[in-house]
């Protein structure tokens, strides 16, 4: 394994990793809030305890999110000086404002979990929405600071220097909206499916049915609403995409070959060598109209691209195919469910419905992941899109492979602490119950 490979594989790892915590940390807060809410309102014992329940699960998250957040950018200026030197004093506000956001969240948090029976029970419940909130922005100005990466901006670059730098122009760059809405829309969708899957599963085994029922119907809310909600934002992102990156475009497509219209491909191989996609299903004039709103349009393809600033083609292309398929899929469950509550209230209680949220749980971060994917790999050879290379950004120095060896290790055991402390948490519900059929009783803090 070259030093360059190590390192770009040590950074996909770490992404990988640490997006998965991030989308949990930005989204379950809110579940619960509403949890605690409905307990303020009716003073429902199940929901007092759903939320302490949830509030533990937070935190879980929100240690191990740090952590691994916290690597992550110790990994930036490790594996990528040059790019740090030269980016830094630009994107770095996004940064900034992520760290005061991220202290926030961790005082918010700290007041919620230990403010039970202290506080006034109202602004108890603002510190968990105020959690929820931080985390939300944090995550945003995240994806601000990436987002400028593929569309760089408050900038002028002359003669290899970065001059006239605008922070606020940087971090609101031509990208930054619609990619924020898209990853917000993905982490409610991911979370709230992992969520109600898991108490989905939970129902099926018949325990602590009152506990998980309410449980159920709040993340299976959150994740439905997304779910229905994010080609809406997937539509926006890639016209935005067509505008911007069409190489990223049309190795997303497998597009080797420029198209008036442009057939949308559906599945197939592509194959580099020969500039063809073997085994797909076309749609004619298709990707016109995603692309650009008319099914006429032109669509730019690979051959216009110079070969050296060429993305692959075979990774964004499968990762984008297992994102859109696993979104219809979450889509379609999300319908279903939306009619069960409308006309066909017995299926709520039907195993097949329930079977198809368990089987869900891990879907959503798989797109997720994907998407990730898609943006990373569709930007290459680019670290700063059009303007710096990822070879030339990576550190001269030698023996990165053992660095990612050490850092897979340390990820793999974080994996397997928090697989055990969550395991642990949902174990511990069912001794709260006399019986499965009874309510919960009151928990202290």
């Amino acid at each position: 394994m070259d030093d360059f490979f190590a390192a770009r594989s040590q950074m996909a790892l770490s992404l990988g990793f640490h997006i998965i915590y991030a989308c949990i940390g930005m989204v379950m807060p809110f579940f619960m809030a509403v949890s605690h809410f409905r307990w303020l309102r009716t003073h429902d014992v199940v929901y007092q305890n759903l939320t302490k329940a949830w509030s533990k699960g937070v935190a879980i998250f929100f240690a191990t999110g740090a952590v691994s957040g916290t690597m992550l950018s110790f990994e930036l200026g490790l594996l990528w000086p040059q790019f740090m030197e030269h980016a830094g004093p630009i994107f770095g506000m996004p940064f900034s404002l992520e760290g005061t956001a991220f202290f926030i969240e961790a005082i918010a948090l700290g007041f919620f979990l230990y403010g039970w029976n202290r506080f006034n029970p109202w602004f108890h419940w603002f510190t968990g929405v105020v959690v929820g909130i931080s985390g939300l922005a944090s995550g945003i100005l995240v994806v601000a600071a990436n987002s400028w990466m593929n569309s760089p901006a408050g900038f002028d670059y002359v003669n290899g220097q970065y001059l006239n730098i605008d922070p606020m122009a940087a971090m609101f760059n031509r990208a930054w909206l619609s990619q924020s809405i898209h990853m917000t829309i993905a982490a409610f969708a991911a979370t709230g499916f992992a969520v109600a899957g898991v108490h989905a599963l939970m129902l099926l085994r018949g325990k602590n049915v009152v506990f998980h029922q309410r449980a159920f119907a709040i993340a299976a809310a959150f994740g439905a609403v997304a779910a229905i909600l994010q080609p809406l934002s997937g539509d926006f992102s890639a016209k935005d995409v067509a505008k911007r990156q069409p190489a990223k475009l049309a190795a997303m497509e497998a597009l080797f070959q420029t198209e008036k219209p442009a057939a949308l491909v559906l599945g197939g191989v592509p194959d580099e060598k020969n500039q063809r996609v073997d085994y797909a299903i076309k749609v004619p004039g298709m990707l016109s109209f995603l692309a650009h709103g008319n099914f006429q349009q032109e669509v730019q393809g690979l051959d216009r691209i110079p070969r050296a600033d060429r993305p692959p083609v075979l990774v964004p292309h499968f990762a984008f195919q297992i994102m859109v398929g696993l979104g219809t899929f979450l889509m379609a469950v999300s319908a279903l469910y939306f009619f069960a509550l409308w006309r066909k209230k017995a299926w709520l209680r039907s195993k097949w419905l329930l079977r198809l949220f368990v089987a869900a749980i891990p879907l959503g971060f798989i797109a997720v992941e994907a998407g990730w994917t898609v943006t990373e790999v569709g930007r290459q050879p680019w670290i700063i899109y059009g303007v710096m290379r990822t070879r030339d950004a990576v550190t001269p120095m030698p023996g990165i492979q053992y660095s990612f060896y050490v850092f897979t290790a340390v990820y793999l055991v974080l994996s397997f602490l928090v697989i055990f402390l969550l395991s642990r948490q949902i174990q511990m519900v069912p001794k709260l119950y006399d019986r499965p059929d009874r309510p919960l009783q009151p928990v202290l803090a």
